[in-house]
């Protein structure tokens, strides 16, 4: 039963994805009622996904140390430049430029895994940038929003980097250590059970948060469709530059497929509680939709992903 519903979240979250931020819209009242369920819901959500993995993901490190080095550049340092570049010369509106930064600067998704076994990449690399990666997001984010956020924008710098520790790195931390104590047993026993659940989650928190951005959404204007076209073209961005990278820097193709999803996906959901949690509403714009394009681009450059494969 719970592995049918899996199957089937799993088919459709492109179409569940927007449809949960739509049932927020019209649910504003009561989202706002639940908004202090977010971060237990995404740290449950994060203990899930870290299951699968071990402590010694991280020594792949000495492996590939210039591909993870260049992997966490590429996520946190070219695509927030990027996005700043593009917002600040489309928009005159520092809200928004925050906004579009805090959507690229995100930390990996640990969904890219699934794009990443399906292209036949290389796994263990991609748990490795996984991690490391997630480990470093409560220090890496809060560094770029304070420096875009400038004086304009009074940013709580300390109680961002708590909240992140406990949203992200103790899950984790917690997963691991399950899953190393157990020796693999209960990740084993219970991973596929738990997996809907979370998927359910991520539903949930893209529901109550998009709540708190309804004022904004409701309102359509010629803005609201610049910010998405603008989110659309940064999303593509994300992984067209991660493709062509790969496939002229990196001639092993499970490589590239790995740096390609890592580098396309991101953790949209706690950007989406960190812009609602710290930052006027408007700022969770670009982040919000994010969601609406990241699984069906995956789609799309596995595809081609595939295809330089073979050839």
């Amino acid at each position: 039963m719970l592995e049918k519903l899996n199957r089937f979240l799993q088919k459709y979250i492109a179409l569940l994805t927007p449809l949960s931020l739509i049932v927020g819209v019209f649910l504003e009242s009561v989202g706002h009622h639940l908004l202090f369920l977010v971060s237990w819901l995404f740290a449950f959500m994060t203990f899930s996904g870290s299951l699968s993995m071990k402590f010694k993901d991280v020594k792949i490190f000495t492996k590939y140390p210039a591909l993870i080095l260049f992997s966490i550049i590429f996520l946190h340092l070219l695509m927030p430049l990027w996005a700043y570049f593009l917002s600040t010369v489309i928009f005159d509106d520092h809200l928004l430029t925050v906004g579009f930064v805090l959507a690229v600067a995100l930390p990996t998704g640990v969904t890219s895994v699934i794009w990443i076994n399906i292209c036949r990449g290389n796994l263990p690399l991609g748990l490795s940038i996984i991690l490391i990666d997630t480990l470093l997001a409560p220090f890496i984010l809060p560094f770029i929003l304070y420096i875009v956020s400038g004086e304009k924008i009074e940013l709580d710098v300390a109680s961002l980097i708590v909240n992140l520790l406990l949203m992200i790195v103790l899950p984790t931390i917690l997963g691991i250590l399950v899953n190393e104590l157990s020796k693999g047993e209960i990740p084993k026993k219970y991973g596929k059970k738990l997996a809907p659940f979370s998927k359910l989650c991520l539903f949930a928190v893209i529901m109550i948060n998009s709540s708190a951005i309804s004022s904004y959404l409701k309102n359509i204007n010629l803005q609201l469709f610049f910010v998405i076209l603008l989110v659309f073209l940064l999303a593509v961005s994300g992984y067209a530059f991660a493709y062509l990278i790969g496939r002229t820097l990196l001639k092993d193709a499970p490589q590239m497929a790995t740096f390609v999803f890592t580098g396309g996906m991101r953790n949209i959901a706690v950007g989406v509680i960190v812009a609602t949690t710290y930052f006027p509403g408007k700022v969770a714009m670009p982040v919000v939709f994010g969601m609406l394009f990241q699984q069906v681009l995956a789609s799309v450059f596995s595809k081609l992903v595939t295809k330089s494969s073979v050839v």
